[in-house]
Order: structure tokens, then C-alpha cells, then sequence
């Protein structure tokens, strides 16, 4: 199982519905996510800057390869509001590079 990291950008302010949606992901996302083999998933905040850090193990696809299913461009439009997206609502979303890892 592969571990990776990437950052997307909260608009400002919008930290409480940020956990709010998430608190009330929709439960056919869930089942989506762990078919496709996503684990152990983890968002961060950094509320200095609003950046959001992602870490999630993976077997299979990453959360971020699924854009083409219908309940994930869904929860893209709905999270649009809140952050920043490309033209077809997917978060922009940047790779992060490990440099150290202690288990």
C-alpha cells in the first residue's frame, strides 16, 4: 500500500463548512473510496495560509484519479464554493514530495 500527500486551497473563511461537508460526506463516496483501494485518509489545515495537506494510503487508485465517476464530479460542484477548482470543479490539487518517513 502506497502513502501520498498532496495540498489544495481552502477559500478564506470557509474552514467550518469545510468540516461541516465533511462530517456529512455522502456514504456512496465512502463505499467508492474504499473499492478503489483509498485508506486512511487525512486532510489538514494549515489556517495561516488555508491550504488544505491531504494524506492517504492507496492500493489501487488515488482519490484524486477518479474524476471521471459521477458521485465524485458531484461532490466536486458541491465543494466549489468553498475552494479552489479548475473549470470542471476538480479541487486544484498538487502533488506533495516525501522527504522523510519514521514508522
Amino acid at each position: 500500500m502506497e502513502k501520498v500527500a498532496f495540498k489544495m486551497k481552502l477559500k478564506k473563511g470557509q474552514k467550518a463548512e469545510y468540516i461541516k461537508r465533511h462530517n456529512e460526506i455522502w456514504a456512496e463516496l465512502v463505499v467508492l473510496l474504499k473499492e478503489t483501494g483509498v485508506r486512511d485518509y487525512t486532510i489538514f489545515l494549515d489556517e495561516e495560509t488555508d491550504t488544505l495537506f491531504a494524506v492517504q494510503k492507496q492500493s489501487g487508485s488515488s482519490s484524486q484519479d477518479l474524476g471521471k465517476e459521477e458521485v465524485v464530479q458531484k461532490w466536486w460542484k458541491y465543494m466549489a464554493d468553498i475552494m479552489d477548482t479548475h473549470e470542471d470543479f476538480s479541487p486544484v490539487s498538487t502533488p506533495l514530495t516525501k522527504v522523510f518517513h519514521l514508522d
